[in-house]
């Protein structure tokens, strides 16, 4: 903090100058800021950012380009449609993966790509994107179809961002084994700093239909599952059985390394416990995060500003490292430097940090020129930020 605190005046000068110069505005920092600090400036490295990921020269100059424009987070993807990113002995005895994904050169992307950000003082928190999502025809769905839940009328997959999809049954514990040892495997594996779970660690409220789960509910409750999926009290025993999974995983990362950080990327809270049965405020509530990024993916900044006040984000900025996810474009909808500036100014303003989704669509693919792009981050992130755990 006393070292971040040396930089204020010369932060001062610097932006009165480029105010006069016409550069983009940066808005002063605020006392809430300056007791936030280090702020979250994380990147998300999806599987469209492979090509980068795969080759070791690529990852170095990224790295470095990163860290010079003050970034301080990557979150790698680690778990995707149903297979991993690093060699998993896990998936292999599950006879899911018998396939390894390897750099160019035949290196751990994972490894390598921790060794070079660690080497430029940027935290790597592996990211377990799909969390209990899968596609329906990957062995993981084909070879464990007990592993699956299912609507009311029996039907197995919904539609997603990346298609159609079936959800591993987050109740069943076999389920919670799987998951908790690809967990355990990364953290223990790799020297990253953590792990991250973003909004597929949940389940649709329209699952939790199938026969194991009807069962346990019978149990436990003396009564059927009602057929309306919004019921609350079948909202909230779904949601308790996810959030006491989530504490025993908690748990057991902490226990094999405890400075691990444990990090959640839910959407906002409402839509995330309704409809995902996510009931991440209580994760909050019960230590059981370490760090939240909630995801405001909006096009405009009229529909993105009233997200930053919702209450759940200014109990959680209280306790932990709280920041928002921005969209940095798509590759068919590029993302204007105007909006991403406007958008990370107002969770500055607010004490807020944010991570960015996805790398390649940072400065690629995009409306400005690289430079242009880089010259707006740079303003956004005109001083260091250091983390550590």
């Amino acid at each position: 903090m006393n070292r971040f605190r040396r930089y204020l005046p010369l932060l001062a000068c610097l932006t009165c100058w480029l105010t006069l110069l016409g550069a983009p505005w940066m808005p002063p920092l605020t006392s809430v800021q300056a007791q936030a600090r280090p702020e979250i400036r994380g990147v998300w490295l999806t599987s469209n950012d492979m090509d980068t990921l795969r080759d070791r020269v690529k990852v170095q100059a990224a790295v470095t380009q990163l860290r010079q424009l003050n970034f301080n987070t990557l979150y790698p993807v680690v778990w995707n449609a149903g297979y991993t990113f690093y060699p998993s002995q896990v998936a292999k005895q599950q006879g899911i993966q018998e396939f390894t994904y390897t750099g160019t050169a035949g290196q751990d992307i994972l490894a390598d790509l921790t060794t070079q950000a660690h080497a430029q003082n940027l935290l790597v928190v592996p990211w377990f994107e799909f969390g209990f999502m899968a596609p329906p025809s990957s062995e993981l769905a084909t070879q464990h179809p007990d592993w699956l839940t299912q609507k009311r009328n029996g039907e197995q997959t919904s539609i997603s961002a990346a298609g159609e999809v079936v959800w591993l049954n987050p109740f069943h514990p076999e389920v919670q084994k799987f998951i908790t040892n690809l967990v355990l495997e990364i953290v223990t594996q790799y020297d990253a700093d953590g792990i991250q779970f973003d909004d597929h660690m949940s389940l649709p409220s329209e699952f939790g239909y199938d026969r194991y789960t009807v069962a346990l509910y019978q149990r436990e409750t003396k009564k059927a599952p009602p057929a309306n999926s919004q019921d609350p009290a079948w909202l909230k025993w779904r949601a308790d059985k996810i959030t006491a999974f989530m504490n025993r995983l908690h748990q057991a990362v902490s226990a094999r390394k405890p400075k691990a950080i444990f990090s959640i990327s839910p959407n906002y809270y409402d839509f995330a416990y309704k409809l995902q049965l996510q009931d991440w405020l209580t994760w909050v509530r019960r230590n059981i995060a370490d760090e939240l990024i909630v995801q405001v993916y909006r096009p405009d900044l009229q529909s993105f500003l009233p997200q930053l006040s919702r209450p759940e984000i200014q109990e959680s900025q209280k306790k932990i490292p709280t920041g928002i996810g921005i969209m940095t474009g798509l590759r068919t909808k590029p993302a204007p430097m105007w909006l991403v500036q406007a958008q990370v100014q107002a969770a500055q303003e607010r004490g807020l940090g944010v991570a960015f989704f996805y790398y390649e669509s940072l400065w690629e693919q995009t409306a400005e020129s690289p430079t242009q792009r880089k010259a707006g981050f740079q303003a956004l992130f005109p001083t260091p930020a250091p983390r550590s755990q």
